[in-house]
C-alpha cells in the first residue's frame, strides 16, 4: 500500500527563530552617545606662549584597554570597569586626537596642527598616549594623563616631553555626569599642551 511521506517539522527554522526572539528580548536601549570639546569652542584659548610659524602632525593617541574604545572607563577598587548605557561618540583616542587638533587650530599659536594624513611637510610630530581617562569612584574625581612627546621630524629625535595630568570632581552616576567631568579635565590638559608645545619647537 502507497503510504504518504510524513513532512518533518523544520526543526532547524524553529531554532533559529527561537533565536532571533532571545536575541530581541535581551536587547536594552542603546546607550547614551557623549562628546569631548576643544578648548576655545565655546570661549577664547587662555594662551600665555609666543606665536610659531612650525608645522606640526599629530598621529592618534596611543592607548590600552579599556581606554582604546569607546567605552567611559570607571576604577573601582576592584579595577577598572565601564559605565553601563553611556559611550563616546567614536574610539577615545580618535576623539580625542580631533579634540586636541582643534584646540591648537583654536589657540592660533602654532601656523600648521594636522593630522598625519594630511599629507603636509611637518617639522614636528607631537605623539602622545593616554594613560589615565577614567571616573575614579575611590575618590571622587574624573582623571586624565595624557604624556606628550615632541619629535623632530628631521632630526629624528625627541626635542621635549612631559606628562600633563588633571582631575576634577565628578562621579558615575549617569553618563552625563561622568562625561561633563572627564570633558572639564580633558579641557585642563590640552590647555597645558596647547602653552607648553608653542615653547619647544
Amino acid at each position: 500500500m502507497f503510504k504518504e511521506p510524513t513532512h518533518a517539522k523544520p526543526t532547524h527554522l524553529m531554532a533559529v527563530s527561537a533565536l532571533v526572539l532571545t536575541l530581541g528580548s535581551c536587547a536594552g536601549p542603546a546607550p547614551d552617545t557623549f562628546d569631548l570639546t576643544a578648548v576655545g569652542a565655546r570661549s577664547p584659548v587662555k594662551v600665555a606662549a609666543r606665536t610659531t610659524r612650525a608645522q606640526i602632525v599629530v598621529p592618534e593617541p596611543v592607548s590600552i584597554s579599556p581606554a582604546d574604545g569607546d567605552k567611559i572607563v570607571v576604577r573601582t577598587q576592584e579595577g577598572l570597569s565601564t559605565l553601563k548605557g553611556a559611550q563616546w561618540a567614536d574610539r577615545l583616542p580618535r576623539l580625542v586626537q580631533a579634540r586636541l587638533v582643534q584646540t591648537f587650530e583654536n589657540g592660533r599659536l602654532i601656523l600648521v596642527v594636522a593630522r598625519p594624513e594630511s599629507k603636509i611637510a611637518a617639522q614636528y610630530s607631537l605623539v602622545t598616549e593616554i594613560r589615565r581617562f577614567e571616573i575614579d569612584v575611590t575618590t571622587g574625581e574624573a582623571v586624565v594623563e595624557i604624556s606628550a612627546k615632541l619629535i623632530s621630524e628631521s632630526a629624528g629625535r625627541i626635542v621635549a616631553a612631559s606628562i600633563f595630568t588633571a582631575s576634577v570632581p565628578g562621579g558615575a552616576q549617569s553618563g552625563a555626569q561622568a562625561s561633563t567631568a572627564l570633558d572639564d579635565a580633558l579641557g585642563q590638559v590640552m590647555t597645558e599642551i596647547a602653552q607648553w608645545a608653542p615653547r619647544h619647537v
